[in-house]
């Protein structure tokens, strides 16, 4: 691989697993890489992996990784040209990637118009129903009037899910079966997304039953080319958050996986879309897919896009958004070979699912054939109750989906963990399920196997 001309030092805007693999991708195209951390962070492993490491404030978010001047102030004292948010904090604020551009800089990303239009739920259908995608029935944004969301309610028909029309991630969406759920529902999403995402904008969308979650990843150039790199499966979830993720999806005809990649290939090269983002959608035997959201930033998951592709997501992500056009990124068509599984690894009791924040004494990931683990911990380092206690992400790839299923299922058993409690008994009981196993996956899947008695 070859640095782009244009990117000789990035500075990360992140922390942890996402900020080493940024790290590692720059080292691969000979660019210097600047890690910022807080006073909390300070011993992490990824620090001392880049260039160069400034702290920009105390453990909270909000002093810190969210500190969108001290962020800046750093990349200026460290001499970046470039920033790369990661995934989480700042990677989808349109405001921050608008700051980034005006001080000279080049965001590592999405140009800041597409973070703002569809970061906006509604904003992002409308946009996206004009041209063609496949979606179920939403309302407007929604008064800030019980009584007029009632009527909205009732004259789009039951069940419906309330969603925040800002922010993402699951984060606030409640499904609603009935007129005497409506207040109560109203109420709490209104409070969840004020306090995620500073705005209780709401909407409704008509609820599908136990769909699959299904995300086509793409790359973008800036010159009108988009590339679909295939489709992760990512139904196996816990109150809306991913728990296992998967490519190919399993036991989804492939005529219609291709067919739709092909098409949303299309629209996104019609909007002008650039760099990367990821394509939510659900599917049923019964609707097909039907569009959920974009994501305008690196996905958690894409490690298992990169074990049966081979293609490195964030070097490509780095080339593109320096101006390289995708026919040198990507040169020649790409195959998907074999399957990838990966498992998100929690500290968190794996009963109760409450995070479980200390010190590691003991962090031996697994390694063998066809594992793969990405990690921001090491032994001796401390948990901190002010991020999210994602430990590490583990991914199996193999020859088929039981190869891999059973790689990623051994690894864990040898996943050395003290000091804190993980979820990976939780994890290994998805795996051993009989459905999952069938491939029979769906979004209530993961919480009806967490409510299973041990």
């Amino acid at each position: 691989m070859r640095a782009p001309r244009s990117i000789r030092r990035i500075l990360v805007a992140n922390r942890g697993a996402v900020a080493a693999r940024v790290i590692r991708a720059a080292k691969a195209l000979g660019i210097e890489s600047v890690a910022v951390h807080s006073t909390a962070d300070e011993r992490m492993p990824y620090v001392k992996e880049a260039d160069a490491a400034v702290c920009i404030g105390d453990a909270p978010a909000a002093a810190s990784y969210l500190n969108q001047d001290a962020v800046l102030r750093a990349a200026r004292e460290s001499g970046a040209d470039a920033v790369h948010p990661g995934y989480g904090f700042l990677s989808e604020n349109a405001a921050f990637a608008e700051r980034v551009e005006a001080e000279g800089l080049c965001f590592i990303g999405p140009s800041p118009r597409w973070i703002k239009t569809l970061g906006h739920k509604t904003a992002a259908r409308e946009l996206m129903q004009a041209h063609g995608m496949p979606m179920t029935r939403s309302s407007a944004l929604l008064p800030d009037d019980l009584d007029e969301v009632t009527r909205v309610a009732c004259g789009m028909g039951f069940p419906l899910m309330l969603k925040p029309a800002n922010g993402g991630g699951g984060i606030g969406m409640l499904p609603v079966r009935g007129a005497q759920e409506i207040a109560a529902a109203w109420r709490q999403a209104q409070s969840t997304s004020a306090k995620a995402f500073g705005a209780s904008e709401l909407y409704f969308e008509t609820l599908i039953d136990m769909p699959r979650h299904v995300e086509f990843q793409f790359l973008a150039d800036r010159h009108g080319q988009v590339r679909c790199l295939y489709e992760r499966d990512c139904s196996v979830q816990r109150r809306n958050q991913k728990v296992v993720e998967e490519a190919p999806a399993p036991g989804i005809p492939r005529d219609a996986v291709q067919a739709m990649a092909r098409r949303l290939e299309a629209i996104l090269a019609g909007i002008g879309y650039d760099v990367i983002g990821t394509v939510e959608m659900l599917y049923t035997p019964a609707t097909g897919f039907t569009f959920l959201e974009v994501n305008t930033r690196l996905q958690v998951e894409h490690a298992v896009t990169e074990e049966v592709t081979g293609v490195d997501i964030v070097a490509a992500q780095i080339r593109l958004a320096a101006g390289e056009p995708l026919a040198a990124v990507l040169p020649a068509p790409i195959a998907c070979n074999g399957h990838a599984v990966e498992a998100r690894i929690y500290a968190e009791d794996p009963v109760r699912f409450f995070p479980s924040p200390g010190e590691l004494a003991v962090f031996t990931p697994p390694a063998g054939e066809g594992i793969r683990v990405e990690t921001g911990y090491a032994a001796g380092t401390r948990v901190s109750s002010h991020y999210d206690p994602m430990l590490a992400k583990v991914i199996a790839h193999g020859a088929d989906r039981a190869e891999a299923v059973a790689r990623l299922a051994g690894a864990l058993e040898h996943f050395r963990v003290e000091g804190v409690k993980t979820n990976i008994p939780y994890v290994l009981r998805v795996l051993r399920d009989p459905a999952f196993a069938a491939s029979q996956l769906h979004t209530q899947l993961g919480a009806a196997i967490a409510s299973r008695p041990l």
